[in-house]
């Protein structure tokens, strides 16, 4: 019994001193080492954003300087392909006065030469030049998409799809809803589509959505004023919108931008598009997901009306 009391009374004693060591271990830690730390540890953060800051500025500076050289190659090529489409017209013109002064010959030398005209318009469009596309480069903002996933809104677009039909028309670019669509004047550039609107209506704050356009070649997205919900069309070049637009003219696919309307000269996105609406600050952005680059971003406004998501598709 001895023995046993004497066990339990070194066993207490022991746990004791590891306690106080532990407690003194403790009361040190937090008096002077965890404030130590939380002061080193700001200031390896702080350093890091600067960092951060540097690399983007650099990288800022990289895709400035790379866009400008890019640019002037681009306007090179329009130069090169204006001068060759003004000799390309000189020698349709030359053929032409020749075919004319032909028309007096006799028969046997007039056939004659309308074949060696004719041998030669062959070859002149077969050479004919072709028109010049500028497109830029589209560069990837590091680390541009983890910010705006900071924003993202799950389900932005209902499920619900609404028939419509998007007019290109040089006057006036609509998009037609519901019935109304079938009676519309229909023009070349006019695609039968479906329209989607936003599942949720924003007054405030930052959004950022993706929308998936790999099946689709002419498109429409972004925001407009939620009122145009219960509108049968929508002006696309209106101010209460803010678009992103895929059309076909003159068999080339090209990007847009409304109010007002602007040639976008970079590649279309062929997968999924990112919006981002900072309501409180007055801007609508887009990007091509896939690059992590920016497409577009409209210039600061003030929104005082509830914007909607939007988005149409064609069927082609």
């Amino acid at each position: 019994m001895g023995n046993i009391n004497s066990s339990l009374l070194y066993f207490f004693k022991q746990e004791e001193y590891t306690v106080q060591i532990s407690v003194r271990t403790c009361n040190s830690f937090n008096q002077t080492s965890l404030q130590d730390y939380v002061s080193i540890r700001k200031v390896i953060i702080t350093i890091q954003y600067q960092k951060m800051h540097i690399f983007l500025d650099e990288e800022e500076q990289l895709h400035l300087q790379a866009l400008e050289r890019e640019a002037k190659e681009l306007f090179q090529q329009l130069q090169d392909s204006q001068v060759r489409m003004t000799q390309h017209l000189e020698r349709m013109k030359d053929m032409y006065r020749e075919l004319r002064e032909t028309c007096h010959m006799p028969d046997v030398e007039l056939l004659q030469d309308v074949r060696n005209v004719s041998a030669r318009a062959d070859l002149a469009q077969m050479q004919k030049p072709q028109p010049v596309y500028p497109e830029l480069t589209s560069w990837r903002i590091t680390g541009v998409l983890d910010m705006l996933n900071n924003f993202r809104v799950d389900n932005a677009l209902s499920t619900e799809m609404t028939p419509c039909y998007i007019s290109l028309s040089e006057d006036v670019r609509r998009v037609i809803f519901g019935d109304d669509h079938r009676s519309a004047p229909m023009d070349p550039q006019g695609v039968e589509s479906f329209a989607v609107w936003g599942a949720q209506v924003f007054t405030s704050g930052r959004h950022y959505w993706e929308v998936d356009v790999t099946h689709s070649s002419t498109w429409i997205l972004g925001v407009c004023q939620d009122s145009r919900t219960a509108d049968t069309n929508i002006v696309i070049d209106s101010d209460e919108t803010f678009l992103l637009i895929s059309s076909k003219r003159s068999n080339h696919y090209s990007l847009s931008t409304n109010s007002p309307p602007l040639i976008q000269h970079v590649q279309r996105p062929l997968g999924r598009v990112g919006v981002f609406l900072d309501y409180d600050n007055g801007s609508v952005s887009f990007f091509d997901v896939s690059k992590g680059s920016l497409i577009y971003g409209f210039p600061p406004s003030s929104f005082s009306s509830p914007l909607r998501p939007f988005f149409c598709f064609g069927c082609t």
